[in-house]
Formats: structure tokens, C-alpha cells, sequence
């Protein structure tokens, strides 16, 4: 069965270029109304340009339709208004795609704290942000579709990304409480992890693989998980038409009580705790504290008075 959005309204951040772009492109040929926002600033985040407004030129004589927006996903209030700007329009808000984003790459020990906070806001903040702005409207239809968008760093760390690995894997932790909030009024959240050849990534790719990690590798994985019939609470990787599913894991454990409930305990049985023989995959934060109750009951652990 064909996957479309006919009848309903997509917003995507940083759209004026890569894979907002081609998000965006996608969308609208297959029948979605599309926000496209973009600063149209610099990898970094400085400057402006009409980068926003060339897309939607590109979906209009395609015979699509779509609006510019130029606000800043770090300004709240201006993600509110584009919000509202886009359902007086269009009637509603269906899908969002959390894309927009800056890089101030150094190591950790030559980053100022203007850069770490600065690109923490954009991607987590933003993400959040744009997220708030569309939830009311979302819970009010009993329908919403939102990807956020995290990264290898954040999943898995990268030298020289401190702040934006943080920001990263902020943005999975956001998802993941998201998802479980939104389930009872169909709001389907996601995380994707891309690896593309953007104008951000431009740099860290050799010349010979950057076509190959084409953005439009990643539209297929994107829009699947903003379809109707998406998951949720996944994180999914993509690029070079490569799918992949990543999932934050917990291991058993090893209960310690007496003299074992120590530094030296710990180290003992590291190993053991460490073992991912039986691991699991949480589908929230409550199983943690499940999982433990449930061996120590299982295991008979002595009262907290006899311990």
C-alpha cells in the first residue's frame, strides 16, 4: 500500500537545505501541505537567508503547497506563532520533523560555554520548543506524528562533540517520555539517527562516499516513521539506503547485600552485572525499578533490618 499524506499539514525545521529538504520535497509529493522553516544561517548558526523560501518555490511548481517560515526553533514564541499560522491556513498540524540544527565542533577542553549552550538549545531546546507548540493541537485531533532527530554521537559519542552529543541524546530521552505521554491520544513519537552528506557533515565524509550518503537515503526511514501506520518509542538509524533499529538496553543485574554491597562487591561481580546474556529492553523507566523487585524477591534478599 502506497504511503501518503494527503490532507495533512507537515512541519519540518531546518528545511531549507539537506535533509529538511528532502523531507519536505517528499512530503509534498506525496500530497502533504509542508511548513517549510529555516533560518537560512550557517552550519554554525550565524546569518540568514531566504533558503526557507527556494524550497517552497521547488514544491509550488512541483504543484505542491507550502509556506515559508523563517523563525528561530531556540525562540519559543515564534514556534507558537508558526504553529498558528500554519492551522489558520491549513485547519491542523499532523506531522512534525525536528531537523533543524548547528554544529560548534571543538574538544572539550577548548569549547567555550556559549557554544555548549548554544547548540544544547537548538537541538534539545528547539526540538522541544516546536514539540510544545504542535502538543495541544495534537492531543485535541487524537492524532500527531513527530520524528525527532538524534545522532551517532549522542547514541554512541564522537570526539569534538560534546554539546551536540548531549543535546543528542537529550533529544532520544525526550522521545522516549513523549511517546509514553502521547500514546492514549494517538501521538506516535520517534527518534531517527542519520548519517548523511550535508552541508554539516560536508567535512567528516571522504569525497568518494559523500553521494552515497545522499540525504534523499534517508526520506524512506523518515517519513515511514511520520506515516499513519508508524511505530513508536524507536530509534531508528539510517543512511546510504542502510535501516537500522538501536535500542537502549539493561542488563539483570546482580543483587548484593551484606558484605558484597560494597566498592570492592561491585568490582567482583562486574562481570556478572555487565553480562547482556538475559538483557532486556525497557519500554519505560518504571521496569528498572520492576525488574529489581522482582529479583529480590525472587532471590529471597534479606529484610533492610537484617541486611
Amino acid at each position: 500500500m502506497s504511503i501518503r499524506f494527503d490532507d495533512q499539514v507537515a512541519i519540518v525545521t531546518g528545511a531549507g537545505g539537506g535533509l529538511g529538504r528532502a523531507y519536505a520535497l517528499e512530503l509534498a509529493r506525496r500530497g502533504a501541505k509542508v511548513v517549510v522553516n529555516d533560518l537560512g544561517g550557517e552550519a554554525d548558526g550565524t546569518g540568514r537567508s531566504d533558503a526557507a523560501a527556494a524550497v517552497v518555490a521547488e514544491i509550488v511548481a512541483a504543484g505542491g503547497e507550502a509556506m515559508a517560515n523563517g523563525g528561530s526553533v531556540a525562540d519559543p514564541e515564534q514556534m507558537a506563532a508558526m504553529v498558528d499560522h500554519a492551522r489558520e491556513r491549513w485547519g491542523g498540524v499532523h506531522i512534525l520533523i525536528n531537523n533543524a540544527g548547528v554544529l560548534r565542533d571543538k574538544s572539550f577542553a577548548k569549547m567555550t560555554t556559549d557554544d555548549f549552550e548554544f547548540v544544547v538549545r537548538v537541538h534539545l531546546l528547539g526540538s522541544a520548543f516546536v514539540t510544545k507548540a504542535c502538543w495541544d493541537l495534537f492531543r485535541a485531533q487524537n492524532y500527531g506524528r513527530v520524528l525527532m532527530t538524534s545522532s551517532s554521537s549522542g547514541l554512541f559519542g564522537n570526539f569534538g562533540q560534546a554539546n551536540y552529543g548531549a543535546a543528542k541524546l537529550g533529544i532520544a530521552g525526550l522521545t522516549r517520555t513523549l511517546a509514553i505521554e502521547g500514546a492514549k491520544h494517538d501521538i506516535r513519537v520517534n527518534t531517527i539517527a542519520p548519517t548523511a552528506g550535508t552541508r554539516m557533515t560536508e567535512g567528516l565524509f571522504p569525497a568518494d562516499l559523500f553521494d552515497l550518503f545522499a540525504p534523499e537515503k534517508i526520506v524512506p526511514a523518515a517519513l515511514f516513521l511520520v506515516s499513519g501506520d508508524a511505530p513508536t518509542n524507536q530509534i531508528v538509524g539510517a543512511g546510504a539506503g542502510v535501516v537500522q533499529s538501536a535500542h537502549i538496553t539493561l542488563t539483570p543485574g546482580v543483587a548484593l547485600h551484606g558484605d558484597s554491597l560494597s566498592p570492592e562487591g561491585v568490582a567482583a561481580a562486574w562481570d556478572r552485572i555487565t553480562d547482556r546474556t538475559a538483557k532486556i529492553v525497557p519500554a519505560s523507566g518504571a521496569e528498572q525499578a520492576m525488574l529489581i523487585g522482582r529479583m529480590l524477591m525472587e532471590r529471597g534478599a534479606p529484610s533492610a533490618q537484617g541486611s
